[in-house]
């Protein structure tokens, strides 16, 4: 016999013994003379079964709180009061207990059971496991076998004799009066004494099946040549499994064990019941109906769900176009204004253009008049003069239109000196009298963060700002060397806080490999100057710049590096270092001023006022011509948004918009036609009018492209510099050393030949001389395996080609043996998996005095960024809540609900099912913008921040999904858990599993991450289902999410079952190791789970960040 079974019958004994154990209370009270004198009394008989129940109930008080039952059958029994009261709790009817006293004549306590005979009864289920047949003893045996030994009969001790039910030592020879078991109790095989049936159970006498030869209900036959003996009582009281005759049938409910009644119209009673249940309205209960069909309930919990999100997804869509709409307006029409004032604007110069030609003809005529006569006065034709002049400015102020000049005119009479002070005021500072002037004046009353408020008041002094730096570089020539000079000298030019960089001797060199990229270069990079770096397909460009970024992993740096003059890591400049990969990097379900404005939110300035940061993101957007676009989503591969060239410019203005000292682009201009390369190089130019220090890697730029820079740093192949030093000077320098340009062809593309070996100057120069000419040219110390190519090259003409020298001295290689490589390539992945760690967490001292938005401001704008991707993927959501509610309906259609097992099998698929699908939707929020994050984390945007918004907007989906999923699949299964029990436990599966997906997301790439996600909850599901596994699975199991989720789920049905249940509920949290008071500590775990692999995926985020 198993030990399960064993601690099954072990609580039936217990159970038996605390009735027997009560009635026996009572015999102490009563004797047996005295209860069958008043046993025909109808007034004496009803009080005399009060007092017997009633001594029961109070004997059984002190048992019931027993150590015993604590201790050894807590994990299935809660409050034992309760369970207790549920299932021997006979106040109500005691009808059963009147008939059997009367039946057996005032013996009741005579016949029942023991603490001996329940010993004897259950050490023989201990032993032996069989249900059906017992040992022999001092009652039953061989020799005597009487009729109180067959199943439903009992027998009495004797009248002479008492019985002490508590004595376990010693079975009392129950032979005399044999009789079939009362109603209300079952008698076993083997035995001579009575148990009481338990409420929910259904426990008549039987009757004979004539053509099988059964007593019925029960599956017992009669003894063999025994013509008098009949049917008697119930006989076994088992777990369902076993044997259900003791059951209320469904369909039916039993108030009492003697008594069966049919569920009447309207109403539904499970097996089992002790009452029926009303059904809830739009169900459908006829006579004696089982359980309610709810999938009413679940067509309009479905229904209702479906518009609440409809509506969701619908007017938040609409909010975001009314929104963007109406900003849309505000733009325009502050646009509009602005327009239209820059109009009036230029009619006021007009007319004071006119006013300053006429007055200046005007005092010639004054200046003649007065020459002639200078000793004869003539007041009336000065006054008349006077008056013309007059009448001049007052036409003049008309044409202008403005209030403020009205003002100074009215009611003043102006001489012609004063007319002429007042045209050269205005010469001197054109912007006096403008249309702005009234906003100007406002600005000087009225604090800076309360003038504007409004988005029309924004937009009108971003605008405003915008059209007046219009004016200054339409006044300066559109951007000629002049226009450059003049607006260098301009003091409301605003300057950034400069960075100049130096460096000397660098050389970089890969580890593991030892071949280096970048060898001996020394030079300066020059705040308010464009820097292009070029060079054949090899040189090292992009390597040249990750290095002056503080991005170059797995490679040794050797040489100095400084920053402003001072030995700094660049890492202490990335509030205003700007970094444009070569890819572009954005979001493609975001909008170009979406992704503009989120860079300029989390990225400028936290005391900077929004009018400013509104000015800036416009400036952007315009100097780049992004205004068409502005608007529209840029797209993904899947999702057609914007062009290309478009998208390179997007790229560039997440950068420039946080208005950068130094700024870094990778190849900027690749995929852009002429037109859009020098519009980017225009807004550049302009940055770097306000001291930025711009480095780009450009690819064969055009010629007017290439005049456009300010210094050019030519690279060779191997990372040697050719050239660095000011692009008007390179022609010169190379024409100096043989290479001379030839007409008509472009100087960039020709140094490019010649670096690459294709184009041979006509002076005989060997490209590979010329890294050593540039060493030798700037007095740079020449490396030791170039000091004989430097000595020749000094001694030989220019003409001499040896660069198969330096070829010879620097391309020695050692070769290894195939183990050895093997080993190279292992040592240098730990040396780049170990620089990238350091890399990401590394910490400088911030030196670039900006102070960004704090943790809590950013995880403001991420949750605005992230909500507005999720609208935008309103059609996959609804996708995966489509697929949920398929599952759900087809797992409760399929798996129906079963009490044998507490609808375990129908929730085990759930667990499968739930954990797949919210597994593979919860990697969407980290694996598809992993290239964003990393760019933005090494812009210095929190990582704390993103990782919660994203985790903040799941939790919609956390909490909708086990909805969706319940409201199909609790409906067709109808299980006897509540609602709520169901949606607690699924909340927090799906809670844990969402966690668990981040860290495969983070860690994996899409492929392993999706596969793993379908794995995982099958295998551990099968492994925390195996009940007869060795110790260590047992172990495995304990930790696993998905043991933890079925066990509360089974402990929220088993709670449900009581009664004749008991025995069933018990035996099957024994086989499972499933204990009902750890509903609560299942629940911590998943939320637990949870919580650490959230904490493990933000380590993961930080940690591993792609490069």
């Amino acid at each position: 016999m198993n030990h399960t079974t064993k601690q099954i019958y072990l609580l039936y004994a217990i159970v038996v013994f605390l009735s027997c154990f009560q009635l026996s209370q009572c015999q102490s009270g009563a004797g047996d003379g005295d209860i069958s004198g008043q046993i025909d009394n109808p007034a004496v008989l009803p009080y005399l079964t009060q007092v017997i129940y009633a001594r029961l109930s109070n004997a059984t008080s002190s048992v019931l709180t027993s150590s015993e039952i604590n201790s050894k059958f807590k994990f299935c029994i809660k409050d034992p009061e309760a369970d207790w009261d549920r299932a021997f709790n006979f106040s109500s009817n005691l009808d059963f207990l009147t008939s059997c006293i009367q039946k057996t004549q005032g013996e009741v306590t005579k016949r029942l059971c023991t603490a001996a005979d329940l010993k004897f009864y259950f050490n023989h289920f201990f032993e032996s496991g069989n249900v059906d047949y017992l040992k022999p003893n001092n009652n039953c045996n061989l020799t005597n076998w009487g009729a109180g030994c067959e199943p439903g009969w009992a027998a009495s001790v004797g009248p002479d004799r008492d019985v002490d039910l508590r004595d376990s030592r010693d079975m009392p020879t129950r032979t005399s009066d044999p009789q079939p078991c009362c109603e209300g109790f079952f008698c076993p095989r083997g035995m001579t004494c009575m148990i009481p049936c338990p409420l929910g159970s259904y426990c008549p006498l039987a009757t004979l099946n004539k053509d099988n030869g059964v007593c019925q209900p029960y599956n017992y036959q009669l003894p063999p040549a025994q013509t008098n003996h009949t049917c008697g009582g119930a006989n076994i009281w088992a777990d369902i499994r076993t044997g259900r005759d003791l059951f209320c049938s469904g369909g039916s409910f039993c108030p009492t064990s003697t008594q069966k009644n049919s569920c009447s119209k309207g109403h539904y009673c499970r097996m089992g019941s002790k009452s029926e249940k009303r059904c809830f309205k739009l169900t459908s209960c006829g006579p004696n109906t089982e359980n309610q069909n709810i999938h009413a309930y679940g067509i309009l919990l479905i229904a209702a769900l479906s518009t609440l999100l409809l509506i969701m997804y619908n007017c938040s869509d609409q909010v975001l176009t009314t929104r963007e709409r109406r900003l849309a307006k505000s733009r325009e029409r502050a646009a509009r204004s602005v327009h239209e004032k820059v109009k009036a604007r230029e009619r006021w110069k007009s007319a004071k253009e006119a006013a300053k030609k006429h007055t200046s003809g005007l005092q010639a005529q004054i200046s003649r008049k007065f020459s002639r006569i200078k000793s004869v006065k003539h007041p009336e034709h000065s006054r008349i003069e006077v008056d013309d002049d007059q009448s001049l400015v007052q036409n003049y102020t008309t044409a202008s239109a403005s209030q403020q000049q009205d003002a100074i005119f009215d009611g003043k009479k102006m001489n012609p000196s004063d007319i002429v002070k007042m045209i050269h005021a205005i010469d001197d500072d054109p912007n006096s009298f403008s249309l702005e002037s009234g906003y100007s004046d406002m600005k000087k009353k009225v604090p800076k963060e309360k003038q504007v408020q409004t988005h029309s008041q924004i937009f009108n002094y971003a605008y405003s700002q915008l059209e007046k730096e219009k004016a200054i570089q339409q006044q300066n020539k559109n951007m000629t060397f002049s226009g450059l000079i003049n607006m260098a000298a301009n003091t409301e030019t605003k300057k950034r806080p400069k960075i100049e960089i130096s460096f000397r001797d660098l050389t970089l060199t890969l580890k593991g490999t030892s071949k280096q990229i970048l060898r001996c270069v020394t030079g300066k990079i020059m705040p308010g100057r464009i820097t292009a770096f070029m060079g054949p397909s090899g040189a090292g460009k992009t390597t040249y710049l990750s290095a002056l970024a503080g991005k170059a992993v797995g490679c040794t740096i050797t040489g100095s590096i400084h920053i402003n003059g001072k030995s700094a890591s660049i890492h202490s400049y990335k509030k205003i270092t700007g970094f444009v990969p070569q890819d572009d990097v954005v979001h493609g379900n975001l909008t170009v001023e979406e992704n503009i404005w989120f860079s300029a939110s989390c990225r400028l300035s936290a005391d900077l006022p929004k009018p400013d940061k509104v000015l800036i993101v416009e400036r952007v957007i315009e100097s780049l011509g992004l205004q068409e676009v502005r608007n529209s989503v840029v797209g993904t591969v899947e999702k057609r948004g914007i062009s290309g060239g478009q998208r390179k410019r997007v790229n560039v203005g997440l950068e420039m918009v946080m208005e950068p000292s130094l700024l870094i682009l990778d190849e900027p201009t690749s995929g852009l036609d002429s037109s859009s390369s020098q519009l980017l190089l225009r807004a550049l130019r302009r940055e770097a009018l306000e001291g930025v220090n711009i480095c780009m890697v450009v690819h064969q730029p055009s010629y007017t492209l290439f005049n456009m820079f300010d210094d050019l740093v030519l690279l060779a192949k191997g990372g040697l510099t050719v050239y660095h030093g000011p692009v008007r000077k390179v022609e010169e320098y190379f024409s100096k050393i043989g290479i001379v340009v030839p007409d008509r062809v472009n100087p960039p593309d020709y140094f490019i030949d010649v670096l690459e070996g294709i184009v041979k100057p006509k002076s005989g120069v060997s490209y590979k001389e010329l890294p050593v000419r540039w060493m030798l040219h700037n007095d740079y110390p020449v490396p030791p395996d170039m000091q004989q190519t430097s000595v020749e090259l000094a001694m030989s003409t220019p003409g001499s080609d040896l660069g198969h020298q330096i070829d010879l001295a620097h391309n020695i290689t050692i070769e290894h043996s195939f183990a050895g490589e093997m080993w190279q390539d292992v040592k240098y992945n730990v040396e780049l998996q170990r620089d990238i760690l350091r890399h990401n967490l590394l910490r400088s001292k911030d030196l670039s005095n900006r102070k960004t938005p704090g943790i809590l401001l950013q995880y403001k704008y991420f949750l605005g960024r992230v909500g507005k991707q999720r609208l935008r993927e309103a059609r996959i959501q609804a996708i995966d809540y489509l697929i949920l509610l398929l599952a759900g309906a087809c797992l409760g259609s399929v798996t129906k609900f079963s009490d044998e097992t507490f609808g375990a099998p129908g929730y085990t698929y759930t667990i499968i099912a739930v954990s797949l699908l919210c597994k593979i939707a919860a990697l969407r929020s980290f694996a598809l913008d992993k290239l964003q994050y990393s760019r933005e984390s090494a812009a210095g945007i929190s990582s704390l921040a993103h990782f919660l918004s994203k985790d903040t907007i799941d939790l919609f989906n956390i909490v909708i999904k086990p909805v969706v999923y319940l409201s199909m699949y609790y409906f067709f299964s109808n299980p006897r858990s509540s609602f709520a029990d169901n949606y607690v436990v699924l909340l927090c599966l799906v809670y844990c599993v969402t966690g668990m997906a981040y860290i495969l997301a983070i860690f994996l790439e899409p492929g392993p991450s999706q596969l793993l996600s379908v794995l995982l909850p099958v295998v551990l599901t099968l492994i925390s289902t195996q009940n007869r596994a060795g110790e260590f699975v047992k172990k495995v199991a304990n930790v696993c999410y998905t043991k933890w989720a079925l066990e509360a789920f089974v402990i929220a049905n088993a709670e449900r079952y009581d009664g004749v249940w008991l025995i069933t509920r018990c035996g099957a949290l024994q086989q499972t190791g499933y204990n009902l008071n750890h509903w609560g500590l299942r629940i911590f775990l998943l939320i637990l789970a949870g919580v650490i692999s959230r904490i493990i995926a933000f380590i993961g985020l930080v940690t591993f960040r792609k490069k």
